[in-house]
């Protein structure tokens, strides 16, 4: 594809814009293909319990996740849609495919969805995720979410964040409901820009227990003290 400045816009208005590929959510590769490995890893890692677990990853965009993963002794089975994304995994099984889509036929003891791809504003699409994380989980398995927890989205500003050559820049913030943040994200490596324009979805405890419920899963537990990362488990016969 061509390097020139281009956009892409998704279905559920999400957009991107820059140089390389942009993914149908707005994702620019090859921003992320910079990005090296966080805290995630080790969040994931010690809320799955046990070396070794078999993990899922729900959207592992370039791998940056999924690679920190494997290193701390985890198979990896790592789910995107987009092929230029995963051509940047090497040390992972990569399945292309729509998250909402997915049905392998197999389950594994962490079904990890991250990215706050929990907070998408069309309840259909996030019911339908939180599907596809409880038929793949297994029965004593967790699914390990990432989401913006509700006071984010109260405390949320224009603000720029360094790390070496990257620069990310949260601007154009407005809440067009109580419950709907927009904004856009713009990242900086050098001389190159890209953009992604997103909308998220406020759920409180009730709406978030209420959806799990939906999908058959029941809330776990927060792994982190802002909230923002919890369990969930496949929710048992009720007696």
């Amino acid at each position: 594809m061509s390097e020139q400045g281009h956009e892409q816009e998704s279905p559920g208005g999400n957009s991107g814009t820059g140089p390389g590929v942009i993914t149908p959510d707005g994702c620019a590769v090859d921003f992320y293909a910079l990005l090296p490995p966080g805290h995630e890893a080790e969040i994931i890692h010690k809320a799955a319990g046990q070396a070794g677990a078999s993990i899922l990853e729900l959207g592992s965009g370039t791998g940056r996740v999924t690679g920190a993963l494997v290193k701390l002794g985890h198979p990896v089975v790592a789910v995107d849609e987009s092929p230029e994304m995963l051509a940047h995994i090497r040390a992972a099984e990569r399945v292309r495919a729509r998250i909402q889509d997915l049905a392998l036929g197999r389950t594994f003891d962490v079904v990890l969805l991250a990215s706050h791809l929990l907070n998408v504003p069309d309840a259909g699409i996030r019911q339908a995720l939180l599907r596809t994380c409880a038929r793949h989980v297994a029965a004593t398995g967790s699914v390990i979410i990432q989401h913006h927890p509700p006071h984010w989205f109260d405390s949320a500003a224009a603000s720029e964040e360094r790390g070496g050559e990257i620069i990310l820049r949260l601007r154009d913030i407005s809440r067009p409901t109580a419950d709907l943040l927009a904004a856009t994200v713009e990242y900086q490596a050098g001389d190159r820009v890209w953009t992604q324009t997103f909308t998220a979805m406020r759920l409180d405890e009730t709406q978030l227990k209420t959806a799990l419920s939906e999908a058959g899963l029941v809330l776990d537990r927060y792994l982190t003290d802002d909230r923002s990362w919890f369990t969930a488990a496949r929710r048992g016969p009720e007696i």
